[in-house]
C-alpha cells in the first residue's frame, strides 16, 4: 500500500493527501511522531532528504529533488493516471504552483502559526518555536500576530485573480482539476488548517471551489 509520510497541517503534505484521496485509492497515512524528528525520512531517504512530505511506494521512496519540482505529484499522477499534468497546460500550471507555493504559502502559514499552542503538543513546543525563529528572527510568532488583519488583507489580495479565474470556470484551467487545483487547496487548507479563519466572503467562487475540492474524486 502506498504510504504518505506528513506533518498533519504542512501545505505541501495536503496537496499530496488530497491527490492520494482524489485518486480513489487506499494509501496509509503516517504522521511524524515529534515536530523536528525527521530520522524517520532521513532513513527512507538514504540520508538524502529531511523535509515532508514522502512517498513510499513499495520498496520505493519519492521526493523532492528541487525546489521548484513536483516529482512527488508527477509519480502520483502517473501511477494512477490522473491527467493532473497535460502537455498543454504544462507552463501555466508552473507559473501558478511558483505563485502558490512562495507568495500564498508565505502569508498562509503565518496565520496558521499564529496559533501553533493548538497545533503543537506542549512537549514539541519549544523546538516548533525555535526552528521558526531560528529562521525567521526572534519574537516571529508574536509579530505574525501583531500583523494578523496586515496578512489577512494581503492573503486576500494574492487570492483575488483566482477568484477572478474561477468566476469563469469550475476549477482554474479547466472543467476539471489540474495539479494547480490540488496545489492551491494545499495552501489554503494550511490557511484554514487551525479553524480560526474562513475563505473572505469577498472570494465567493474561491470558496465555492474549494468546498468542490474537498470532496471531488477522479472518475475512472
Amino acid at each position: 500500500m502506498i504510504e504518505l509520510i506528513q506533518f498533519p497541517w504542512s501545505p505541501f503534505c495536503l496537496v499530496q493527501k488530497r491527490v492520494l484521496e482524489f485518486s480513489a485509492v487506499k494509501f496509509k497515512l503516517t504522521s511524524l511522531p515529534r515536530y523536528g524528528d525527521r530520522s524517520l525520512i532521513w532513513k527512507l531517504t538514504k540520508e538524502q532528504y529531511y523535509a515532508v512530505p514522502i512517498i513510499k511506494d513499495g520498496t520505493k521512496v519519492i521526493f523532492e529533488t528541487g525546489d521548484d519540482t513536483q516529482d512527488i505529484g508527477r509519480y502520483l499522477d502517473r501511477k494512477f493516471e490522473l491527467g493532473l499534468f497535460p502537455a498543454a497546460r504544462e507552463g501555466v500550471q508552473a507559473l501558478l504552483w511558483r505563485h502558490f507555493e512562495h507568495e500564498v504559502e508565505a502569508v498562509g502559514f503565518k496565520l496558521n502559526d499564529i496559533h501553533y499552542k493548538e497545533l503543537v503538543t506542549k512537549a514539541d513546543q519549544l523546538p516548533f518555536l525555535r526552528h521558526k525563529e531560528r529562521k525567521f528572527g526572534k519574537g516571529c510568532i508574536d509579530q505574525w500576530r501583531a500583523q494578523q488583519k496586515d496578512l489577512l488583507r494581503q492573503l486576500e489580495q494574492l487570492l483575488t485573480p483566482c477568484e477572478q479565474m474561477l468566476a469563469h470556470s469550475s476549477f482554474l484551467l479547466e472543467e476539471r482539476p489540474l495539479f494547480v487545483d490540488f496545489n492551491l487547496f494545499g495552501m489554503v487548507g494550511n490557511f484554514l488548517y487551525s479553524g480560526h479563519y474562513q475563505i473572505p466572503k469577498s472570494l465567493p467562487h474561491l470558496r465555492e471551489w474549494y468546498q468542490c475540492m474537498q470532496a471531488v474524486e477522479v472518475v475512472h
